[in-house]
């Protein structure tokens, strides 16, 4: 015995069907995603928020031949039309991941204190509650288990210069993860937030002093350097395989070690 485990054992996702969730350009997080999902066998199905974005995603999209839908979830019916064009293809759903996020920029610059009661509302719904709203039209097709993912940020936890409505907005996203893996588990089905570090993607550049929080990043980060997409995608594709079926309900953070420093 080398002490290896057989091939048999080790991470991949052959098999696996799923969904992606907010495609944007080559810099976004669903991308990188998406990228690596594909890239350990599994076959997904990914959106874009409308046809102006689709210009930008198409060309990724084809060249890994992923099917690639508009899916703008403020409309109604656009995310249930989603689902049940992956169930009609596929049967079942192994896993989502959500990586969608917006405010109106006015309330996103100023103080939360001020934010509008409107646009309050249409960064929850947009950001945290569509989550939800996914998640309950995919988890009657995950007949063997599977997993839902969402993005957050470490500003969901603590008070971060600039991110403003964004950090209660993502720490209500971080509790429906807690509560959805609660309601979720006796079927199967694992609920997680991915936190990343800051990474220059176009959602990003709404915030304010966004490369002065890179460079905060840097400085403040034990391995001393911003994430990638690709170990973002890593820890992704970790959690919808077979080898994390132990885990559910956290936050797991991938952001050089930011998180665990003052």
């Amino acid at each position: 015995m080398n002490g290896r485990l057989p091939l048999s054992d080790s991470i991949h996702l052959h098999g696996k069907r799923g969904l992606v969730l907010g495609v944007a350009n080559e810099h976004s997080i669903a991308w990188g995603c998406l990228r690596r999902l594909h890239a350990m066998g599994a076959e997904v199905v990914a959106t874009c928020l409308n046809d102006k974005a689709r210009q930008h995603v198409q060309p990724l999209t084809d060249a890994l031949h992923v099917q690639l839908l508009n899916c703008d979830v403020m409309h109604d019916g656009e995310l249930s039309d989603v689902v049940a064009h992956c169930v009609q293809t596929w049967g079942r759903l192994d896993f989502v991941v959500h990586s969608i996020a917006w405010a109106p920029l006015a309330d996103l610059h100023g103080p939360v204190a001020r934010s509008s009661r409107q646009g309050f509302s249409q960064a929850m719904d947009v950001s945290a509650h569509s989550f939800a709203r996914i998640a309950g039209l995919c988890a009657p097709f995950m007949h063997n288990g599977g997993s839902l993912l969402a993005m957050s940020y470490l500003g969901a936890d603590e008070a971060v210069a600039h991110y403003g409505m964004m950090g209660p907005v993502k720490a209500a996203l971080e509790a429906l993860v807690r509560y959805m893996s609660l309601e979720l588990g006796p079927l199967g089905i694992r609920v997680h937030a991915i936190s990343p570090g800051p990474v220059p993607t176009r959602a990003a550049s709404g915030i304010e002093d966004f490369d002065e929080l890179m460079a905060s990043a840097i400085r403040k980060a034990p391995l001393g350097r911003l994430v990638t997409l690709d170990e973002i995608g890593a820890l992704c594709a970790f959690l919808c395989s077979d080898a994390s079926t132990g885990m559910t309900g956290q936050t797991i953070f991938v952001d050089g070690g930011c998180h665990a420093v003052s």
